[in-house]
């Protein structure tokens, strides 16, 4: 057993050693890395904790299984044994030699931010109530403690500089949400295989912002349907989700995606604002007129409806009652149309009175 600054080197058995949890899932190309292993040794020993947990060197030792080996030297880290220490460890053994994918990347972003809040908080809470007093700065914590309010956006550009080597952790957010949809098995299973998809294709090489962004429109159109499809909702509520989903689909194949999620977003928004239009016109009375701004947004929605559905396959299913629904509406539409047509004509038309003639 030899020993060195920071850590102890000593013989292991390779079976004894647990990876544990790692961030990485490719390791990469083994068998290069085992024929240069074979041809010139080991040149940097794998490091483990005290307790035999791997802290450095999963695509070593891999390679170190594939030739066979039963028994190498490692190093036994002190101080090594807390989670945050630990992952950081693995993300500096990363960056000396395969870098993470970007799906591996953003899943030990979120760990390394949660745990650097956690440590934030408690040296806050260290520092509020005390601690620093009694043991000086025992925890660490600076003399002025940090706003509350700002450990969120700390730990996440640390967490990002520590992981990639940059302060910008939009993309790494992203991925994370697309993470959390994937998982979340309270949501709708479609929602669920689409994060996966989208996981996927980042993984290999796509765009993060085009997958966030088709996410983001799957997303608003799954809860539209949700709530057109929804007995519990008023039917104004139903019907304006209907169409706004409808809307979306028809514009899929012509509409680049993110003209496509603006429309979604717009739709779920106008939906959410109907539901609370529906409540307050509930306690007034039912001829209270509505602004300007939702006639607007009624016809932008019913803009090229007719090309969106099939005559005969409508006219077989309809029944008596929504055919004469139907045939209400459109005489209410013509008549409505027929006077505000007349309307704008007159004040085209006529001439405005001005104030001096009128005295």
């Amino acid at each position: 057993m030899t020993s060195t600054p920071g850590h102890i080197e000593l013989e292991r058995s390779i079976d004894s050693i647990r990876i544990g949890s790692r961030h990485r899932t490719d390791l990469g190309d083994i068998d290069a890395l085992a024929a240069s292993i074979e041809k010139q040794g080991l040149l940097q020993p794998i490091t483990v904790t005290p307790d035999g947990t791997l802290v450095c060197g999963a695509r070593r030792l891999a390679a170190l299984r594939q030739l066979g080996v039963r028994k190498l030297n490692v190093w036994v880290r002190s101080g090594i044994s807390d989670r945050l220490s630990q992952l950081l460890a693995e993300q500096d053994d990363n960056a000396l030699h395969q870098a993470l994918s970007p799906t591996d990347a953003a899943t030990l972003y979120r760990e390394v931010k949660m745990l650097l809040a956690e440590d934030a908080q408690r040296r806050q809470e260290a520092s509020r109530f005390g601690a620093a007093q009694e043991k000086s700065r025992s925890d660490g914590a600076a003399t002025v403690a940090a706003p509350l309010t700002s450990l969120d956006g700390y730990a996440r550009a640390q967490a990002a500089l520590l992981v990639t080597g940059r302060r910008s952790y939009t993309t790494l957010e992203r991925i994370g949400v697309l993470q959390q949809i994937a998982a979340d098995e309270s949501l709708d299973e479609t929602l669920r295989s689409r994060a996966t998809v989208e996981l996927d294709l980042i993984h290999g090489g796509g765009s993060v912002t085009a997958a966030h962004r088709r996410m983001a429109t799957q997303f608003a159109v799954s809860e539209l349907e949700r709530m057109a499809a929804d007995p519990t909702q008023p039917e104004g509520i139903r019907q304006a989700s209907s169409v706004g989903a409808a809307r979306v689909h028809a514009a899929e194949r012509t509409t680049t995606e993110t003209e496509l999620e603006r429309l979604a977003q717009e739709a779920l928004a106008r939906a959410k604002t109907a539901t609370r239009a529906k409540n307050a016109r509930s306690a007034s009375s039912p001829n209270t007129k509505l602004p300007t701004r939702s006639f607007v947004y009624l016809w932008n929605d019913l803009r090229k409806w007719w090309l969106r559905y099939d005559y005969a396959e409508i006219a077989s299913e309809l029944t008596d009652e929504q055919w004469e629904q139907v045939e209400e509406t459109l005489a209410g539409t013509i008549a409505f149309a027929e006077r505000l047509r007349s309307l704008r004509d007159d004040s085209v038309t006529v001439p405005q009175v001005s104030a001096t003639s009128s005295r």
